[in-house]
């Protein structure tokens, strides 16, 4: 993210400084439009399936219907990226106003330089982020008992049903990354850090939409991991050893449930084949491109790490100033060595220079 410099001056309409300064009012109208579509009879069809979510699917637990037995579940589908683009333009309104009412501020406060202003834009938003995904995932898995029954990520196969909260959740994360990509343009991203950004945003939404279409509710676990590195990045900012300790057991631990449930789980489940209908992607080549594609992920994260942190011994190996040694002062006569000398004795007991001289004469 860039350093933006605000203006008196109005750009023209339409042009690219215009579109910067006032992106955020422009996508406001487009999401007032969908949001008033629903007011309209002839427009309301339309607008539902860019808001609300898709593919409900009405499950009734028991034969009497009472509304207490009734249990609503989704699935996906080509509508849900209608969805996506909506929440898309709100995570871009979310991410103008945390820009505006509070990194602003705190950057006029602080003042930056404008490397330090970007770098603390950049992890002010997806500090934010990370720490509502994960209190939201975490009750998600809490809710649907994952964290109790780690048996049912792979127990049942293929997991076509979601709960409502699930789903959502998908389709927010799929939103949020997707709004990433124009937000490199709004916030005026600098050439250098341009690729570092596109890399880690492709992973995100390769992984979360791989597991939303493959129906693997592990998907889920993993986000909730990969937000735990973060959010205690944020929180022990101060100790960075927990940090990198934390870090480093969240990658081992989600190698461990790959392994477990990709490998062993899934490929002893009672449904075997490809059947893209049920929505069932049980078969070898799937599962061994699912697990080489989370352990390539995995190992490039830790590379990244340990170079990340290399480089910051090295940084604080130059910075630690060496101690310079201390200059020992000349040792000062005393009045009773000066005295000695005069008389022709040494403070060693010696004759002085003097008295050898008075001695040979």
């Amino acid at each position: 993210m860039g350093f933006r410099k605000k203006t008196n001056k109005n750009p023209p309409v339409l042009s690219h400084e215009f579109i910067i300064q006032n992106h955020a009012d422009i996508v406001s109208c487009v999401a007032m439009v969908f949001l008033l579509g629903l007011m309209f009879e002839v427009t309301s069809k339309v607008a539902v399936l860019f808001i609300t979510v898709q593919y409900n699917v009405t499950i009734s637990a028991n034969e009497g219907l009472s509304e207490e037995s009734v249990v609503n579940h989704f699935h996906h589908g080509l509508k849900d990226l209608a969805t996506i683009f909506f929440y898309m333009l709100v995570a871009i309104i979310i991410h103008a106003i945390i820009q505006e009412y509070v990194l602003d501020k705190i950057n006029r406060k602080m003042h930056f330089s404008k490397t330090k202003h970007s770098k603390f834009n950049e992890s002010g938003q997806l500090s934010a982020f990370y720490l509502f995904s994960f209190g939201w995932g975490t009750s998600i898995l809490m809710s649907e008992n994952f964290l109790s029954n780690p048996v049912s990520l792979w127990d049942g196969y293929p997991h076509t049903l979601m709960p409502f909260q699930m789903k959502f959740y998908f389709i927010s994360q799929m939103g949020y990354w997707l709004h990433a990509l124009p937000e490199i343009y709004f916030q005026k991203t600098k050439k250098e850090d341009i690729p570092r950004q596109l890399v880690y945003i492709s992973l995100y939404l390769v992984h979360i939409a791989g597991a939303y279409i493959l129906n693997q509710s592990t998907g889920l676990v993993m986000i909730v991991l990969i937000k735990n590195g973060h959010v205690t990045r944020v929180c022990l900012s101060t100790r960075f050893s927990i940090w990198a300790v934390l870090f480093v057991l969240g990658r081992l631990l989600t190698l461990s449930l790959s392994v477990l449930t990709v490998g062993f789980g899934l490929s002893n489940a009672d449904q075997q084949g490809l059947d893209l209908a049920n929505g069932n992607f049980n078969v070898l080549i799937v599962r061994i491109t699912v697990l080489a594609t989370i352990c390539v992920t995995q190992a490039f994260m830790m590379w990244k790490f340990i170079n990340f942190q290399l480089r910051r011994w090295r940084e604080q190996a130059q910075v630690q100033p060496v101690k310079p040694k201390k200059l020992q002062a000349p040792k000062t006569k005393s009045k009773k060595d000066k005295a000695n000398g005069v008389n022709g004795v040494s403070s060693n007991g010696a004759d002085s220079p003097r008295a050898k001289k008075e001695k040979s004469s």
